[in-house]
């Protein structure tokens, strides 16, 4: 009979007590221990276990469980004696910033403070005798959810101390999620003053603190160093294409198979992988999301478990204001292409809108993307090939894009059957409401050129047309035709469909007296270049190919065209 499968359940002790579906990943600890680093920082995109991983590593050290230690009896690491020794001999503090969440600075540093609060709450009994002095109590009483700076960068150092005095041995400190904080701060600006928050509190913790035995954190992304972790060095740091722990967070395909023959669902193993294979740590591929693999075992049914678990808001955000060749790079994505770029496994937050390695560096780390390959350059640098990881990311990307024109989705939907039937009166009037909703979605969002927003809003948009109509057309952009390049093509898949040709121009006052000038030269480009060459080559004869000029200025849109032969007959 197979184990119920608990959704959500993050507390090791849960899952044994309740005799709950777990893939055996207890030799973490060993491997871990033996390591012999300081402080690791391992980064794992979500939902990968870290929490889990966490409760178990905290309830096989801490002098609080030294009485449960049957509960790893079941396990691996309970056939090695030295570890059934080691079991609940250490005191040891556990906190986790996974709420640590808001808009602002001082309702985000507050949470952290009731993080650090809590933690002394539950070591009231240092209080009881003289083991602390009276200004030492006295600390311990103002670390409140409202404590000043200086009291809430040496929290951490404190208590250690403290239990060091008790225990005799020195602390292990844990801590879940440290990159939350950051990544609120970036995404609603006030970087700086977390930051120097978090940076105070992590050199007094982990720097400067001669009562740490070991330390380790997880996170998604690996800050950069001078972000958080200045002088730290005796950080160990261990990212998705790391060695170390490859196969300890996250499910083999071996334990992913043997799961869905256990539960009856062998004949599903191909679509399994298909939909959630994909990742890679280190040298181990073939890792599955352990939450979408749980749920799919629950509801036997194909789903975008993992994707749907939290919001993807700096994803978007990234996306729609990044450049045109993200969003070029985004199309091949979907298409099931991969591409080559140098990429910093550092994340410089305030660089994402400005360096594309940045953004890609964030998606690998976060698991949309994933390591088809590494190679070296002509100058010895390493180039990473990368692709979306599975069905499961690419369902997330489409419906990403889909939600760029939510605002105005009905007229886009319109805008499309009115380009794709030839009327421009109703392409006019529904592509301004588009343009007037959307643009400032594709604006870089630090002062863009005039010139340059329109680019940002054409390459969202089509990226958008891209999604709707992949199902009748093949949609590519910016590739080479008779004598140059094209902005967008759409060749029908049904061999009696109609092509579509469009170029996209900015008003140049000095060059054209109005809008309709620059839909003109819009529509020359593409007659003159030739761009109709690779429809022609498909056998698309010209009177089945429609030709459209968009041109713009400011926000303000018109559009011109036609059939292709009818220009030619002018």
């Amino acid at each position: 009979m197979p184990k119920t499968v608990g959704i959500g359940i993050q507390d090791f002790r849960k899952v044994v007590e309740r005799d709950c579906f777990y893939i055996d990943k207890t030799l973490f600890i060993k491997e871990w221990w033996e390591s012999q680093d300081d402080v690791t920082l391992i980064t794992r995109p979500r939902r990968f276990g870290k929490t889990l991983t966490l409760s178990m590593t905290e309830q096989f050290f801490s002098v609080k469980y030294r009485d449960s230690g049957w509960m790893f009896e079941p396990f691996a690491i309970w056939k090695e004696e030295k570890y059934q020794r080691l079991q609940g001999t250490y005191p040891v503090v556990n906190l986790s910033f996974s709420r640590v969440k808001g808009s602002n600075f001082q309702l985000v540093r507050e949470k952290i403070c009731q993080i650090l609060a809590e933690v002394y709450q539950r070591h009231t009994f240092l209080l009881e005798g003289d083991l602390l002095s009276d200004s030492e109590k006295e600390f311990f009483h103002q670390v409140t959810d409202k404590m000043d700076d200086a009291v809430a960068g040496v929290a951490c150092n404190r208590i250690s101390e403290y239990l060091v005095r008790y225990y005799g041995k020195k602390v292990i400190l844990l801590l879940d999620e440290y990159d939350t904080p950051m990544q609120e701060a970036y995404i609603y600006g006030y970087w700086k003053e977390m930051s120097d928050f978090i940076r105070s509190m992590f050199a007094a913790a982990l720097k400067d603190n001669p009562y740490l035995e070991r330390a380790l954190l997880t996170g998604i992304t690996r800050v950069s160093k001078e972000s958080v972790f200045s002088d730290l060095n005796h950080l160990k740091v261990v990212t998705t294409t790391s060695r170390k722990y490859q196969s300890a967070f996250g499910f083999t395909e071996q334990e992913v198979f043997s799961a869905l023959e256990e539960y009856g669902l062998a004949d599903r193993k191909q679509e399994v992988k298909l939909w959630y294979d994909g990742f890679q740590f280190g040298n181990c591929g073939n890792l599955y999301n352990p939450w979408s693999i749980i749920n799919y075992l629950d509801e036997r049914e194909f789903d975008d478990y993992w994707v749907n678990t939290s919001s993807n808001k700096l994803v978007e955000q990234l996306i729609g204001k990044g450049s045109a060749n993200v969003k070029r790079i985004v199309e091949e994505l979907l298409k099931g292409r991969d591409f080559r770029t140098k990429m910093d496994e550092n994340i410089v937050y305030h660089d994402l809108h400005t360096d594309e390695g940045a953004i890609w560096s964030l998606l690998l780390a976060s698991g949309y993307l994933k390591v088809k390959n590494c190679v070296k350059n002509s100058s010895g640098e390493k180039e990473y090939v990368l692709a979306l990881t599975n069905r499961e990311v690419v369902c997330m990307f489409r419906r990403m894009v889909r939600n760029w024109f939510s605002v105005c989705s009905s007229n886009y939907n319109d805008f499309i059957k009115a380009m794709l039937v030839g009327d421009l009166e109703a392409m006019n009037a529904y592509m301004n409401r588009v343009a007037l909703a959307t643009f400032s979605m594709f604006d870089a969002g630090i002062k863009p050129s005039q010139g340059s927003e329109p680019e940002r809003f054409y390459h969202g948009f089509f990226l958008g047309l891209s999604v709707e109509l992949s199902d009748r057309y093949t949609v590519t952009s910016n590739r080479e035709s008779g004598f140059g390049r094209y902005d967008v093509m759409f060749e029908p898949t049904d061999s009696f469909g109609n092509g579509m040709i469009i170029e996209f121009k900015v008003h140049a006052p000095s060059k054209e007296k109005s809008l309709e000038d620059t839909v003109s030269a819009a529509l020359s480009q593409i007659i003159e270049k030739k761009y109709s060459v690779k429809l022609e080559s498909k056998g698309i004869p010209e009177g089945r190919i429609r030709i459209y000029g968009f041109a713009f200025r400011g926000k303000e849109v018109l559009i011109g065209g036609g059939w292709l032969a009818d220009f030619y007959g002018k």
